[in-house]
């Protein structure tokens, strides 16, 4: 009786327009979603820009042995996300409550890991490999915990105006904990830093507890690893991974070289705190202007506008030069109001292609494994590629000379400008598709 129920046609259509009803997402559904988006991010900046330096400085290791350390284990770490993300899957297919779960181990995997690579507890001897298992362990919980929170905020579905509202609250608290992760392991040193960490992650977990939750999924059709193509499958998909690449790779390329451009073309190393906090924070205060410009002109317009206010902000940097510091924190301002839009508007895209694909409930993990994959071989591409052929082109940090002012202005400045209206013509031609009829 009950299979023949559920075999009903009508019956079946009832419950996947259940299935598929937005979960409604006021301020506090943001205040109990976002949290945990600050310490991701606050995990992030120490692990990337600040771990290098601490091992090469407190232990002794070489410069050239610590990336080679930090390389494998971020391309092992890229590798696995489309797998993390079909494991996700299958938690949220279970239930939200399982979903919770692996995410409380994931964060407290990700505290320890924290704590343990800041302060190895082993021998001089046994330092690279503790490094090299610190790392695996602690992206990889790092990506399960990133997996789960971007999911449980596609999984609430809604309109354009709704689905970006979600991607803002959660990438608000991002930009927060960048800012803090700035500001407190220089001030305050890693211990505190760890602290903050970990009573972050226990916050953002509770309070994930808390939120909104999407549509239950038992069918056991969900994601599996072999799901793990699906979203090649999806022609939007493909477009819009084409356009994120292209602006992610524009944007990471500056930030691999602002240090360079502020010390040798600006020669003002000791603004570059007022520099980056600037920026954060623009594109923090900004973020609401672009949820209400998604509300105006519909997502894949607004993302448009925000390529090309980066474009306009970004360019005048080329004409800047030694004591330049108001104008470059200008361009930085300007910049940083450009980075809202894409903080907020591709995210949003993304979880409406999942719905219109009838993916929802079903295979956010996928979709947002390889997202997150994407996001790592931005950065990858930009490091790998910026600095070598900058150094082909004549340039070495602390020269002055033409030839060297003039290849980084050129890589710093012309290239990700270059790279974004690319990317914003890709997105123009493409805005239909990528969009859908959403406005």
């Amino acid at each position: 009786m009950t299979t023949a129920l559920l075999d009903d046609p009508l019956i079946a259509n009832a419950t996947a327009a259940t299935r598929d009803r937005a979960v409604s997402f006021d301020m506090r559904a943001g205040l109990r979603y976002g949290p945990l988006g600050l310490p991701l991010a606050f995990l992030a900046l120490p692990l990337y820009v600040l771990l290098p330096s601490y091992y090469a400085d407190t232990f002794g290791l070489s410069l050239a042995t610590l990336g080679i350390v930090l390389l494998v284990a971020r391309a092992f770490d890229a590798a696995l996300d489309p797998f993390i993300g079909a494991a996700v899957d299958r938690a949220f297919a279970r239930s939200t409550r399982t979903a919770w779960a692996l995410a409380a181990i994931a964060a407290v995997v990700v505290g320890a890991g924290f704590v343990g690579l800041f302060f190895p507890p082993v021998a001089s001897n046994l330092l690279l490999v503790w490094l090299a298992l610190g790392l695996v362990v602690t992206y990889v919980a790092f990506s399960v915990l990133t997996v789960i929170h971007q999911a449980w905020g596609a999984r609430l579905g809604g309109d354009a105006v709704q689905r970006s509202r979600v991607v803002a609250w959660r990438e608000g608290f991002g930009l927060v904990g960048v800012l803090t992760a700035s500001v407190v392991p220089l001030l305050f040193g890693m211990g505190v830093a760890s602290t903050v960490l970990c009573a972050a992650l226990v916050v953002g977990v509770a309070q994930l507890a808390r939120a909104p939750r999407g549509p239950a999924d038992r069918r056991p059709a969900g994601a599996s690893t072999s799901d793990w193509l699906l979203p090649w499958r999806q022609f939007r998909v493909r477009c819009l991974l084409a356009v994120f690449m292209l602006n992610g790779i524009a944007t990471a390329v500056p930030a691999t070289l602002v240090l360079f451009f502020v010390r040798d073309r600006i020669e003002a190393p000791t603004w570059e705190p007022f520099f980056l906090v600037a920026y954060f924070a623009a594109a923090v205060l900004s973020v609401p202007a672009w949820v209400r410009a998604v509300r105006g002109v519909g997502l894949a317009r607004a993302w448009c506008a925000g390529i090309v206010l980066a474009i306009a902000a970004f360019a005048w940097a080329y004409t800047l030069g030694p004591g330049d510091h108001v104008g470059f924190l200008a361009v930085c301002i300007g910049s940083g109001v450009a980075l809202g839009a894409d903080l907020t508007v591709p995210g949003a895209l993304l979880t409406g292609a999942i719905q219109r694909a009838g993916h929802r409930a079903r295979a956010e993990g996928i979709y947002l494994g390889w997202w997150n994959a994407a996001t790592k071989l931005n950065l990858g591409l930009a490091a790998g590629a910026a600095l070598p052929l900058l150094g082909m082109a004549g340039y070495a940090p602390g020269r002055h000379d033409a030839q060297a002012l003039q290849a980084l202005s050129m890589a710093y400045v012309v290239v990700p400008c270059a790279l974004k209206a690319m990317a914003g013509a890709l997105l123009w031609r493409w805005r239909a598709t990528i969009e859908g009829d959403e406005r």
